[in-house]
């Protein structure tokens, strides 16, 4: 793995999420009861969590190289944003279905708020100026929007697939 990414702060603070998360996943026992509603969804919570804790660090990986285009990079952040939000939300689910180690997920908490500074800053490393149109509209700079005339649009492409029938 590239160096420079390993060092970088954000990426850093998604591991260490990565790592409460799963320490947490670990306190969250299945008891074999499968008709045990709350068994069951803090079962769902605790895979819910990790998944996106997962993803987080994946998805950070993705967006990392500077020369990405900005509406991939766009994407890959709403991802992120998506995926730490769901488990500050898996956190107040785990409460209300009977997690008792609270101070646990406040930790987990409190790592997502440091994360979402480090992230809020990261965004805005962001360059507006090295995109394609994203003819979908969700993730153009400012003032570009989905149906702009693009220059790439006139260059010739000979689709192989074309001659298909």
């Amino acid at each position: 793995m590239d160096e420079k990414l390993n060092n970088f702060p954000l990426y850093i603070k998604a591991i260490e999420i990565y790592e409460l998360v799963h320490k947490v996943s670990v306190l969250i026992e299945n008891n074999g009861d499968e008709n045990d509603f709350d068994n069951h969804v803090m079962n769902e919570y605790k895979n819910q969590m990790n998944e996106n804790a997962l993803i987080i660090p994946a998805k950070i990986a993705g967006a990392f190289p500077e020369d990405m285009l900005y509406d991939l990079k766009m994407e890959n952040a709403s991802i992120i944003r998506k995926c730490a939000r769901t488990i500050l939300t898996t956190t107040s689910g785990l409460k209300m279905v009977g997690f008792t180690d609270f101070d646990y997920l406040e930790l987990i908490r409190n790592e997502i708020e440091e994360f979402r500074i480090l992230f809020a800053e990261w965004v805005k490393t962001f360059d507006e100026w090295n995109y394609s149109i994203d003819r979908w509209g969700l993730f153009n700079p400012p003032g570009v929007q989905y149906d702009d005339y693009d220059i790439d649009d006139d260059l010739p492409f000979n689709n192989p697939f074309d001659d298909e029938v």
